[in-house]
């Protein structure tokens, strides 16, 4: 399939059938005004007291909530997925289901701050031979250890702190300001809401508003601009307090508010192009701009850009169940919202002499088999896809896409040099390339993917290590194991799972590992999520059994997923015993 033939209907920002809910671009008369509104709360805001925002929060659960089931049907209509499809129910994880759950560990931590100072850290705080602190922040009560069985989670902090100052760090914006900080004026955020997942924009302000202090203006994406009139309605205590206002319009509104003097900093979702023409300008000067470290816009801007997420798979004794289980679990991490996720998998990091190598492949092939297809929504998925195919004739491309839909492709043995474009663009749509790593051993190839991952494949939002637990029976594989969770360079690291656990369980802080800045911006700068308010986080380390029963709700096969999807979501909204046997029912019958 050309890409001419797929181009033809599908890159609208919505399909017709949710079109005429996307509100008319905002004027820039409606944008001063909400601009103008803003600055009269900002300072306010600051001075709002705990108690009143627990009840700001608890209002916005109720009043979410409400509107949690239409903001599933019309993701789910945009995006082309048909009602009876399983993969409906991504609709209500990547949604109402986190967004309720960000606003309800926000309420909790605020209770905590409200009596001790800070968030209380659920579990043990360690100090790491190398001097590193590192606080597990997941599971945080009995509902996690039941819901999440297995699945635990630690936030490694960045050199200096220490146990004892580790609290100092933390609720930064509810410490007593003092000196020069006492004087500083409420500031306002723009946020450029991402178009690809629901709860990114909705999440974004929360943390801006709840851990920084910031008011906040929200311009909604024109790919599902469709939710504005849904999150007016289920953030209305935010705009009723004056300290939220969402605003309408493509790049031009984009540029008008990156460029408004009443806008204090940014904060974007999306891609470094973006945050490379607000920061330097589009085109020739741009470029000249930025290799002059010379740029237009000299706000503050923090970032959760993209990332080409690589899987690294340590070689081990896998049975033929352990290769269909990890087959269904890597194809569900690129097949999920039809690939255009940042955290979505794109290269697969093997062993070349590993005997199962070619297995896991067949696996992989099989699963996108019995994965339907998805409607290409996104803009330039068409191009994306034609552009990586044209380089790699030798793709193999799976399923039978309908007019509008692209097939899951794999491009298998990709060379692992500085020069292959699969492993420093990040396709954005249903590709996923493998390579395969000459070495000696296991804890040698490990070394090897680290390196290659650190140095070679562009971006640091995300990786994923897959491994048998009977491999790190071998000393050397364990001590290799280890260093590479010490040493690889990204925000999140999950063992045996799709990174995304780690957007999904909120507790944990999500963004690119420290260090870019404006002129190799790569994954981003600073963090979202991270409802215990760390202030200086390195990374994430998210880890779960080898193989999970009962099948993740992550599995792009779980067959009960929307209604599970719908279960969980009523439990965030009003967390009760009595929901558990019909949400356990839903998931042994996935």
């Amino acid at each position: 399939m050309t890409a001419a033939a797929i181009s033809s209907s599908r890159f609208e920002p919505s399909p017709a059938l949710v079109r005429d809910r996307v509100p008319p671009d905002s004027t820039a008369p409606q944008i001063d005004r909400a601009l103008a509104e803003l600055r009269l709360q900002a300072r306010a805001w600051v001075e709002v007291s705990v108690a009143d925002r627990r009840a700001i929060l608890k209002e916005l659960i109720r009043d979410f909530h409400g509107v949690s089931d239409q903001w599933m049907d019309i993701c789910r209509q945009a995006e082309g997925i048909p009602a009876d499809q399983p993969q409906a129910g991504e609709e209500w994880l990547a949604g109402p289901y986190v967004v309720l759950r960000n606003l309800r560990l926000l309420e909790e931590s605020l209770a905590d701050i409200q009596r001790f100072g800070h968030p209380r850290i659920p579990g043990p705080v360690r100090t790491r031979a190398d001097g590193r602190v590192t606080a597990e922040v997941f599971p945080a009560s009995i509902y996690d250890r039941v819901f999440y069985s297995g699945v635990q989670a630690e936030v490694w902090m960045q050199r200096g702190v220490t146990a004892d100052t580790l609290t100092d760090t933390m609720a930064e914006a509810y410490r007593p300001p003092s000196g020069a900080d006492a004087d500083v004026e409420g500031q306002i955020c723009l946020v450029l809401g991402a178009g690809n997942v629901s709860s990114i924009g909705p999440m974004d302000f929360l943390y801006k508003l709840f851990v920084e202090n910031r008011v906040v203006v929200c311009k909604m994406h024109p790919v599902n601009a469709y939710l504005g009139p849904l999150i007016e309605k289920g953030f209305r205590a935010l705009l009723d307090w004056g300290v939220l206002r969402i605003v309408y319009g493509g790049v031009d509104i984009g540029d008008l508010l990156c460029r408004h003097d009443e806008v204090d900093e940014i904060h974007i979702t999306g891609s470094d192009k973006t945050v490379e023409a607000i920061v330097f300008g589009p085109g020739e000067e741009g470029r000249k701009r930025k290799q002059d470290k010379n740029p237009r816009n000299t706000r503050p801007i923090s970032s959760e850009l993209g990332n080409v997420s690589p899987v690294i798979v340590v070689p081990g004794p896998w049975s033929k169940a352990d290769l269909a289980y990890q087959g269904e679990n890597i194809a569900s991490m690129l097949a999920n919202n039809a690939g255009f996720n940042c955290n979505a998998a794109r290269v697969l990091i093997q062993h070349e002499s590993w005997q199962h190598r070619q297995s896991l492949l067949n696996e992989v092939r099989q699963s996108f088999e019995r994965i339907p297809t998805r409607h290409a929504y996104y803009p330039g998925a068409a191009e994306r896809f034609q552009s990586f195919v044209e380089a790699h004739p030798e793709a193999e491309r799976i399923g039978h896409p309908s007019e509008g839909e692209l097939p899951w492709t794999l491009i298998p043995d990709v060379q692992a040099t500085s020069d292959e474009m699969a492993l420093r663009n990040e396709a954005f749509c249903s590709v996923m390339a493998e390579t395969a790593l000459d070495a000696e051993s296991p804890a040698s190839f490990i070394d090897q993917a680290v390196e290659l991952c650190n140095e070679t494949i562009w971006g640091t939002l995300n990786a994923t290590l897959i491994v048998h637990p009977a491999s790190l029976v071998d000393r050397d594989t364990r001590a290799a194991f280890d260093r590479a969770l010490a040493d690889l360079r990204y925000g999140t690291i999950a063992i045996n799972c799709w990174a995304a656990v780690g957007y999904g369980l909120v507790t944990t802080p999500w963004g690119a590992y420290p260090g870019h800045d404006l002129y190799d911006i790569q994954s981003g700068t600073d963090v979202v999520h991270n409802t215990l308010m760390f202030g200086k986080v390195e990374k994430t380390v998210v880890r779960v059994p080898f193989r999970m029963v009962p099948k993740p709700a992550w599995f792009a096969t779980h067959k009960t997923c929307t209604a599970m999807g719908k279960r969980i979501t009523d439990f965030e909204a009003q967390p009760s015993i009595t929901k558990l046997p019909g949400i356990f029912w839903q998931a042994l019958r996935g």
